[in-house]
């Protein structure tokens, strides 16, 4: 990477995120580093998108039809001159230094491959009480020891250009968990490090159906990488909570053994609760500290749902591997690595 303020090409994959684009937008813009290039790489919205980036001068690319996150994010690497790639979700508002810090923390260390950022415990829209759930459990979930995971934290995150071409794109064929697929990539030869030092204020999922759908479909894919790594995501997908969710289920599952061996049995599912809450106790204690009592009690309730979706997820894909050859080597043939002339194109 050059000795000077390196071009960042900023990437905002997006769609159907006009309520939020804007101030997104807004604040890329308001960023303390430069030189700064923005692309929006709108995956065919339906809403006012595209009108509101081409309102405030901002560039956008589109594919030719829908195609997910992955594709709009390899779109917007594509049209990029950056010797660094960051990238932001539309949903979510990055802190003025974040941009500043993550091309530091890029400089300083060759070994750091990508540079991940933590969400604020506050949702971007405070307007549903879900969402409230769902950015504190994020954040706490995103706090690790080291800071090195093997998950890419793809809301936020930079890239130098060259590791880019070097790993290849994204998994065009992924519309789930294409950033833990990558970050296994990525994390073969760099360290991917997630850091306070990038922030940002999220408009997570308005529903909780919205949000279980997307904690089911990512949790299920994930299983036949998981198979051929035989291990989770270091640093977020910890084993305390991957016992929390197991709990969780088999309580449920137990609920059945006092109708059938007698009352004595009862202890069980409110043993196996007891356990679930117990691997989750220091978050527990956050979201108390945060929040008070009367808020914990709905949040231990909508985490209960959430950890019984996490196991539906692994049991249903491991069923789906069991059972599907394809679904089996889903991973077995990622992207290959891009030549710098066809990640950098010529825009003069």
């Amino acid at each position: 990477m050059s000795s000077h303020n390196p071009l960042v090409t900023v990437v905002v994959p997006n769609y159907n995120y006009a309520p939020t684009l804007g101030r997104c937008l807004r604040a890329i813009r308001e960023q303390t580093y430069s030189p700064l290039e923005i692309l929006v790489a709108d995956d065919c919205s339906t809403d006012d998108s595209v009108a509101v980036a081409k309102s405030m001068g901002v560039k956008v690319v589109s594919p030719s039809r829908n195609g997910g996150q992955a594709v709009a994010r390899n779109l917007g690497a594509a049209h990029a001159r950056g010797e660094i790639l960051f990238f932001v979700d539309s949903d979510l508002v990055i802190e003025p230094d974040a941009v500043a810090n993550a091309v530091a923390i890029l400089d300083a260390d060759p070994k750091v491959g990508a540079i991940c950022g933590i969400e604020d415990p506050v949702p971007l829209i405070r307007d549903k009480m879900i969402k409230e759930y769902r950015a504190l459990q994020y954040h706490y979930w995103s706090l690790t020891p080291d800071g090195i995971v093997s998950f890419l934290f793809s809301a936020m995150f930079a890239i130098r250009a060259d590791v880019w071409a070097e790993v290849g794109p994204f998994d065009p064929r992924l519309r789930w968990s294409e950033e833990v697929e990558y970050g296994h990539r990525l994390s073969r030869n760099y360290q991917i490090r997630l850091t306070a030092d990038l922030r940002g204020r999220h408009d997570p999922d308005d529903s909780l159906r919205g949000m279980l759908r997307k904690l089911f479909h990512r949790g299920r894919v994930r299983v036949p990488l998981y198979a051929r790594k035989k291990e989770f995501a270091q640093g977020f997908e910890t084993a305390s909570r991957v016992w929390s969710s197991v709990a969780a289920f088999f309580a449920v599952v137990s609920v059945a053994l006092p109708v059938v061996l007698g009352w004595p049995w009862a202890l069980v599912p409110v043993a196996l609760l007891a356990l679930s809450i117990a691997a989750d106790a220091g978050m527990y204690g956050f979201v108390r500290a945060e929040r008070g009592p009367l808020f914990l009690f709905y949040y231990a309730g909508i985490h209960f749902l959430v950890n019984l979706t996490i196991s539906a997820a692994a049991i249903a894909g491991l069923c789906q591997w069991m059972t599907s050859g394809k679904f089996r080597s889903m991973y077995d043939d990622p992207p290959k690595p891009l030549s710098w002339p066809t990640l950098l194109p010529d825009h003069s």
